[in-house]
């Protein structure tokens, strides 16, 4: 047997670390089981998924799974497609306003840290940007209460970022109803399918995969069939969102892995209980760190306690010093990639769908353990 034989059949005796990174995130490791099983031969068929032909009948068979249990975990419409692209959410960026905003037409952008900022200043090259609400003034530690958001007179559209990865703020709701025909873009890719979820609120849903969905690269695009016949621009073929629904995500080859990995998170999510149940499950592992961080003054906070993310908690100490020497002995008890943003500093503990209740149990009491020995 080989190393790299002997290697992959050690999964039950390797020893996984609790993985709190922003993204890449941790994947279900029954998903990474099977994907181990089907890396080696597909559906019987002898071939692996990173080998079988894009048009085949295997790919047929993951294409077709994937959608389907994309639009059984999500309660997607009928009159909603269902996109696998490539360039991940930031190609959304300038891919939606270079399709749907006019030079002469205004978006508009609530701003609330880096991912809604780059996409506001992407959207500013094909025509206007009003920025209807932000939290800059206050170091983006929170979502703009409704009464602090002021649309414009006829935005084409409102975006939005529903969770804030670096700053650890989410939104609890949909922002106020936009004026007009106006729809709601939502860039969704770090809480995307963590909580029940109504679609027909929005024209476009975007979100990257790295975070709730699977590998970097894909990006799942959620449209309405009315949005597509709105495009105002004759994009380039593979930034044609028409295009692209047309031939059902596979106008050129597309990413197989990631839709395959998509597809196998989505059935995992089923298994779980469907939405309902991850987001009590995710409510449970923010509240043990939450909960760490409220019981003594050691711990600062970045995120307005009614804006706190259930995906992202971002903390401090008392002082850059401890926040380094935190860090350092997390690290020793295989507690990994917990340092936060360079904009922010201290600590981001980040929880996706996939990550263990018991990892948040033993940050948490590293935490108090922490905290007494240097409070």
């Amino acid at each position: 047997m080989t190393t790299a034989q002997t290697s992959c059949c050690d999964l039950n005796t390797t020893k996984r670390a609790y993985n709190f990174s922003a993204g890449p995130g941790a994947v279900p490791e029954d998903v990474i089981r099977q994907t181990q099983k089907d890396l080696w031969d597909l559906f019987g068929s002898g071939i692996g998924i990173l080998e079988h032909s894009h048009r085949g009948k295997e790919f047929d068979r993951v294409l077709e799974e994937a959608e389907a249990d994309c639009r059984q975990v999500g309660n997607i419409p009928d009159n909603y497609r269902v996109l696998f692209l490539q360039g991940g959410a930031t190609t959304q960026c300038y891919q939606i306003p270079m399709a749907f905003l006019a030079e002469d037409a205004t978006a508009d952008y609530i701003y609330t840290g880096k991912w809604s900022g780059d996409s506001k200043n992407e959207a500013a090259r094909y025509g206007h940007v009003h920025v209807a609400g932000s939290s800059e003034a206050t170091g983006f530690d929170r979502i703009p209460d409704d009464s602090d958001i002021s649309y414009s007179d006829s935005p084409t559209y409102v975006h939005f970022t529903s969770n804030n990865t670096i700053m650890g703020t989410e939104w609890h709701r949909t922002p106020p109803k936009a004026p007009g025909d106006a729809w709601f873009v939502c860039d969704a890719s770090s809480d995307i399918f963590s909580r029940p979820i109504d679609v027909t609120q929005f024209g476009l849903i975007y979100a990257g995969g790295q975070k709730n969905l699977g590998p970097a690269g894909t990006v799942l695009v959620i449209v309405r069939d009315d949005i597509l016949e709105r495009q105002v621009r004759d994009l380039p073929w593979m930034l044609d969102y028409s295009l692209q629904a047309k031939k059902q995500s596979r106008f050129n080859t597309p990413p197989t892995f990631g839709i395959y990995l998509m597809g196998q998170t989505f059935k995992w999510i089923q298994r779980q209980g469907g939405l309902k149940e991850i987001q009590k499950i995710n409510e449970a592992k923010a509240k043990v760190l939450y909960d760490a961080i409220d019981s003594c003054d050691f711990y600062k906070p970045h995120a307005r306690v009614k804006d706190r993310s259930l995906m992202n908690v971002t903390f401090k100490t008392p002082s850059p010093e401890l926040d380094a020497k935190f860090l350092a002995e997390a690290e020793t008890h295989n507690l990994k990639t917990l340092k936060g943003h360079r904009s922010v500093g201290g600590m981001r503990a980040s929880m996706y769908n996939a990550f263990p209740h018991e990892g948040a149990v033993a940050l948490a009491e590293f935490m108090k353990d922490f905290a007494a020995k240097n409070g």
